[in-house]
């Protein structure tokens, strides 16, 4: 079953975030993921939006999505995103059609 990772960011240092955002492909494209939006000017339908990144990621299982996360490589780019945003991201299970 697919799940998803759905990410919102607050980047507060750019060129900390840029150095996550440059080593991102190359740790991602490891792993079966596929990238379905990055967006830096969402429309608001509700609610307030303060954020300055949305994301959103599709996996084939939670194991391939956490073996992503935790995985060394990935490790050593996140330590940039954590020093130049604050995220809140959450894996959500994909529906059985």
């Amino acid at each position: 079953m697919s799940v998803y990772i759905i990410a919102r960011f607050k980047i507060h240092d750019r060129s900390e975030y840029d150095k996550y955002s440059a080593g991102f492909s190359a740790v991602f494209q490891k792993f079966d993921g596929r990238m379905l939006s990055v967006d830096e000017d969402p429309t608001v339908l509700a609610g307030d939006w303060d954020d300055t990144r949305s994301v959103i990621i599709e996996f084939p299982s939670k194991e391939s999505a956490l073996a992503w996360m935790t995985s060394d490589d990935y490790q050593a780019i996140a330590k940039h995103r954590n020093a130049g945003s604050t995220a809140n991201s959450i894996l959500v299970k994909g529906l059985d059609v």
